[in-house]
C-alpha cells in the first residue's frame, strides 16, 4: 500500500476574473467572467494529490464561516482525512483573488484569515499520525513558525518531506531547513531568491544547486512553466512539458507538487515522478480554476 501524504498548508475560496487581458495599476477592465472556487496551495495539494491515488491527509485552519463549512465538505467528499483541520471562531476563512488573462496569465492576491491563525501547536494530528514511512508536504502560505515546526516533527519521526517553497518569503529562513528537505520543489523565480542564481535550464540549474551548499535537500526540482522541469540529486535531468492550450495556469504549480508526492510515496524513481507530475500540472492548464482543474489519474495516464 502507498505511503500517506500529510499536507500542512492553507485553504483559500479562489474569487476569479477571466478577462482578455491584465489591468494595470489603477486601470479597469471589462468584459470578464467570473468563477468562485476552492483553491489555496495546502488544499489545492492535498486535492491534486487524492484525485491522483494518493492517501491524503490534510492539516489547516479555516474559519467558522459558510466558505469554511463549504472548504471542508469539498476535502472531505476528495476522500482526504480532515481530522486534523482546525476551525478558528475568530478569524474568517482565507480568500484570494485572481486575475487570468486570455493567455493563461494570472495575478493574485490572497488574503489569509484563518490559515495565518494555524499555529505549532495546533499540529497534534500530525504528532500522532505521521509515521517514517509517510511523506510530509508543505508550502509557505500558512506561518512560518507552524512550517518550521512540521519540519522538526516530520524530522523527529523519520518521515520524507517535500518542500513547496511557495509564495517564497524569508529565504534566509527557507534556506536553514534545507538539510532536513528530502525534496524541495521551488519554480525558478523562487528558486533565484533561494540561490541567488537565475534559473531557466539544466546548466542554470547547476549553478544554483551549487550555490546552496553542503546544507541542500538531498533532490532539487525547478519547475520551469510550459518549459517542464530539471532536477538534480542523485542523478539529474531535463523534463519537458506536454504541449497543450493553456486555460488558466492557476494551480499548475500545486498539481505538480501533489502529484510529485503521490509518485514517490508510491516508491517511483525520482524520473518517473518528475514526468508523471509534469503530464499532470500541463493538463491543469487546460482548464479554469484552482480545485476545479485538477485531473484524476485515470486523466493523467490516458
Amino acid at each position: 500500500m502507498p505511503a500517506r501524504i500529510f499536507v500542512v498548508g492553507s485553504s483559500n475560496t479562489d474569487m476569479v476574473v477571466v478577462s482578455e487581458r491584465l489591468p494595470g495599476p489603477g486601470e479597469t477592465v471589462m468584459g470578464g467572467r467570473f468563477l468562485c472556487a476552492a483553491g489555496g496551495k495546502g488544499a489545492n495539494q492535498a486535492v491534486a494529490a487524492a484525485r491522483l491515488g494518493g492517501r491524503v491527509h490534510f492539516i489547516g485552519c479555516l474559519g467558522m464561516d459558510a466558505w469554511g463549512d463549504a472548504a471542508l465538505a469539498n476535502l472531505a467528499r476528495e476522500g482526504i482525512d480532515v481530522s486534523g483541520v482546525r476551525r478558528d471562531p475568530t478569524e474568517p476563512s482565507g480568500v484570494a483573488l485572481i486575475l487570468v488573462d486570455a493567455a493563461g496569465r494570472n495575478l493574485i492576491s490572497v488574503a489569509p484569515g484563518a490559515n495565518a491563525a494555524l499555529r505549532p501547536e495546533h499540529l497534534i494530528h500530525l504528532k500522532r499520525e505521521l509515521t517514517a514511512d509517510d511523506w510530509l508536504l508543505l508550502q509557505l502560505e500558512v506561518p512560518f513558525d507552524t512550517v518550521e515546526a512540521a519540519i522538526e516533527i516530520a524530522s523527529r519521526n523519520g518521515a520524507h518531506i517535500l518542500l513547496d517553497p511557495a509564495p517564497m518569503a524569508q529565504p534566509e529562513r527557507v534556506c536553514s531547513w534545507l538539510k532536513d528537505i528530502d525534496v524541495c520543489k521551488p519554480n525558478e523565480h523562487e528558486c533565484e531568491l533561494l540561490t541567488g542564481v537565475a534559473v531557466s535550464d539544466l546548466t542554470s540549474a547547476r549553478a544554483a544547486w551549487a550555490a546552496m551548499g553542503v546544507d541542500r535537500p538531498h533532490w532539487l526540482v525547478v519547475t520551469l512553466g510550459e518549459h517542464g522541469a530539471v532536477a538534480l540529486g542523485d542523478e539529474e535531468g531535463s523534463f519537458p512539458a506536454p504541449q497543450v492550450s493553456t486555460v488558466d495556469s492557476t494551480a499548475a504549480g500545486d498539481c505538480f507538487s501533489g502529484a510529485l508526492a503521490v509518485q514517490l510515496a508510491e516508491g517511483a524513481s525520482m524520473r518517473q515522478a518528475i514526468g508523471f507530475a509534469c503530464r499532470a500540472a500541463a493538463l491543469s492548464t487546460t482548464r479554469p480554476g484552482a480545485q476545479p482543474s485538477l485531473p484524476t489519474r485515470r486523466e493523467v495516464e490516458a
